[in-house]
């Protein structure tokens, strides 16, 4: 599945995307802000990471910025099932902060959720990372009220609180258009 939004596209992962998704994540940074990846970032977790599986109902995205010289990876988005919903994951390299690509992809990544039958996303922010949650109040996440303990392999496996969010797609929005679900194709 690919998807193209106003100034990105999304795309999956294929193995020789592995030099520019660790170029992009191979940052303390970055990689300390997110549950499941581990640090250090070794170029072996970039193959591994772009050549595994992704099933249908769990889309995972490389966030890339077209132009004239062509469609640099930026960032990854993506969905896995957790309990309560598929949770809304995401990372945009260093270099591409602050310029709405985390928001703009995450509209994308909703759009995309609705037209592969999801009902509710569900996400979360350390609490040392509150532009996160700002992009997640931004594409319309509520928080719900939980700050729990969350693991973060590139901590050391610490324990993290992580502030909870919510969005229901069966009463946000409304259902996906025509215009929508072609874009996700």
């Amino acid at each position: 599945m690919f998807y193209r939004s106003e100034r990105l596209f999304l795309r999956p992962a294929f193995p020789e995307d592995s030099r520019a998704v660790y170029d992009g994540i191979c940052d303390a940074g970055v990689v300390a802000m997110l549950s499941r990846a581990p640090w250090p970032y070794r170029m072996a977790d970039a193959e591994q990471f772009c050549a595994r599986d992704v099933p249908a109902k769990e889309p995972r995205f490389l966030i890339t910025l077209p132009d004239a010289s062509g469609a640099p990876v930026i960032g990854c988005i993506g969905l896995h099932e957790e309990e309560g919903g598929a949770e809304l994951g995401y990372w945009i390299a260093r270099a591409h902060w602050g310029r709405g690509y985390a928001s703009e992809a995450g509209r994308a990544m909703i759009e995309v959720s609705r037209a592969i039958g999801h009902r509710k996303l569900v996400a979360g922010h350390y609490l040392d990372n509150p532009a996160s949650g700002r992009v997640l109040r931004k594409l319309g996440f509520r928080e719900t009220g939980e700050v729990r303990p969350t693991r973060c392999r590139a901590r050391g496996g610490d324990l993290v609180l992580a502030r909870r969010y919510a969005l229901d797609l069966e009463t946000t929005g409304g259902e996906v258009d025509a215009d929508a679900a072609m874009k996700a194709a």
